[in-house]
């Protein structure tokens, strides 16, 4: 967390080495940020955020080795720190829900100022958001409608049944360790199919694993 006359701590990756140096110029001059290290690649990219854990990663959403989303990806499937800021071509409103979707927390066309992007720095550091002020009401929706849908509770049973899959126990084993007739077991195994939207075992250990039900 950033103190008094502690600047926020940056990494910026994108292969144009001119546009590159100027982000990180801008960052470095503004006051507010000091770009701690530069990538001109994805794998580059990841490396350096999971060595420096910066606040926040400015990140080209086109670039080789790995994209701006697979980066965002593995930067919240490794529960770093770091917040993600991603700068395209293109702001078609599927590919920021892509972006959103995936853990994104910015998302600016790349004919933002310099001033736009060490604000939306500023912004995404302060626990905010950053995205294209011509973003849809229609695009807001979806996401909502999207992280609702994403949400599933399940009973005490559930997730004992479900834990029980996962563990590689049969349904006449789960009824005898948690005292219920089989047949009990099966309607909780059924709803349960239900709420995650599949119909095999292995398929909702899968998906609940997907979905951080499964520690």
């Amino acid at each position: 967390m950033q103190t008094s006359g502690q600047r926020i701590r940056v990494l910026v990756a994108d292969d144009h080495p001119l546009y590159r140096a100027g982000v990180t110029r801008a960052l470095n001059q503004s006051g507010q940020a000091h770009v701690v290290a530069e990538a001109a690649d994805g794998a580059e990219a990841l490396e350096l955020i999971r060595a420096h854990e910066p606040d926040v990663a400015v990140v080209d959403y086109q670039l080789p080795e790995l994209d701006g989303i697979a980066v965002v990806r593995a930067v919240v499937r490794d529960r770093l720190p770091t917040r993600m800021l991603l700068l395209s071509a293109f702001t078609d409103d599927e590919l920021i829900f892509n972006a959103v979707q995936e853990g994104a927390v910015g998302y600016l066309g790349k004919d933002a100022s310099v001033n736009e992007i060490v604000d939306s720095v500023a912004r995404v550091f302060r626990g905010g958001t950053a995205l294209p002020d011509n973003l849809t009401t229609a695009l807001i929706d979806q996401v909502r409608r999207h992280a609702a849908a994403q949400q599933v509770v399940l009973s005490e049973r559930e997730s004992q049944v479900l834990r029980a899959f996962a563990e590689g126990r049969s349904i006449p084993q789960i009824a005898e360790e948690l005292y219920l007739a089989p047949s009990t077991v099966k309607t909780h195994t059924q709803r349960l199919y239900e709420k995650l939207g599949v119909s095999d075992r292995a398929a909702a250990v899968a998906e609940a694993m997907r979905r951080g039900l499964l520690e």
